[in-house]
């Protein structure tokens, strides 16, 4: 953790990662420096890699950056998260310094080859009252590449009675693909929550946990497919507390999270992941390794898609 000291530097976390076909299944290649370290990587029964990123700190304080290059050569496929949920500590009206706290950034640049297939699934974001946290992603597709990726943020330490204070948060995600015919942008999202937009009710009616999913396919869906993957993501919130709201993109699927429960948004964004690698034709997901959660949130898929998606259930 970095101290608001005048002069003192800043942490910056680096990490790059490669992801490429073996003879095996994905194989990779990274470097990481403090806090960022890579842990040891899984290989899942269809080739794909599942490869945890671990934060070796206790948390991000203002000034701290973090940024991660990562790529995947045409045919490759991933699973990236995270070790443990990221925690961003208040700096507004912490130090006499900087009155106005500074922001905790991280940088995330995707690059994926012709057919590559990558799950960005971090664990949840906890952002302390008073703190400053900004997200950029940008993600680069090659033809018949594929992007699954979720953001989860809890504004305040809720179970303590704290809110978002005069905390703020922004995220900022670009997707485009490279065609022949030249650059095509199929998403550009941008969302910014503080005190006014968690406070009002077209914001989060002072819901504490927000989510969003996002998925690129890798061609454009027809139409009828994009009208029944809706249906059947809609019908899959079951009784999941908190309100949830997905819509088509001509390539794939947005979807979004308001509520009060963490588990919640993981389970509706586990069964939306479940329908999407259904949609693929690929084997059915499992739970990552390193999640500590006790949950089973594939459970609540209706019948028929479980049973087309033959989704394994723990006990």
């Amino acid at each position: 953790m970095t101290a608001i000291v005048p002069g003192v530097d800043p942490w910056h976390g680096r990490l790059w990662l490669r992801l490429q076909p073996g003879p095996s299944g994905t194989r990779h290649q990274g470097t990481a420096t403090a806090p960022l370290r890579l842990q040891r990587g899984f290989p899942q029964a269809d080739g794909r890699l599942e490869l945890p990123i671990l934060h070796t700190a206790g948390g991000l304080v203002g000034g701290d950056r973090l940024s991660l290059e990562i790529s995947l050569v045409a045919g490759s496929r991933g699973l990236l998260t995270s070790v443990a949920a990221q925690k961003i500590y208040g700096t507004v009206g912490r130090c006499q310094q900087q009155p106005q706290g500074r922001w905790c950034r991280q940088e995330l640049q995707f690059s994926l080859g012709e057919g590559a297939d990558l799950e960005w699934l971090p664990q949840e974001l906890v952002l302390y009252a008073d703190g400053l946290y900004e997200q950029t992603a940008r993600v680069e597709l090659a033809e018949g590449a594929s992007w699954l990726g979720v953001e989860l943020v809890r504004l305040g330490r809720t179970a303590a009675g704290e809110g978002l204070g005069h905390g703020r948060w922004r995220s900022a995600l670009e997707v485009v693909r490279q065609q022949p015919q030249g650059r095509r942008w199929e998403l550009v999202d941008r969302l910014e929550l503080s005190a006014e937009g968690h406070e009002a009710d077209h914001g989060m009616g002072a819901q504490p946990v927000f989510g969003s999913l996002v998925w690129v396919a890798p061609q454009p869906l027809r139409p009828e497919r994009r009208e029944q993957l809706l249906s059947e993501a809609r019908r899959c919130r079951g009784d999941l507390s908190g309100a949830m709201a997905c819509g088509s993109l001509e390539c794939g699927l947005v979807g979004r999270y308001r509520g009060d429960s963490s588990a919640a948004a993981r389970a509706w964004f586990c069964r939306l992941w479940a329908l999407i690698r259904r949609e693929q034709g690929l084997a059915p997901p499992q739970l990552p390794r390193c999640w500590p959660f006790q949950e089973t949130p594939f459970a609540g898929l209706t019948a028929a898609a479980a049973a087309a998606a033959d989704l394994p259930r723990r006990s």
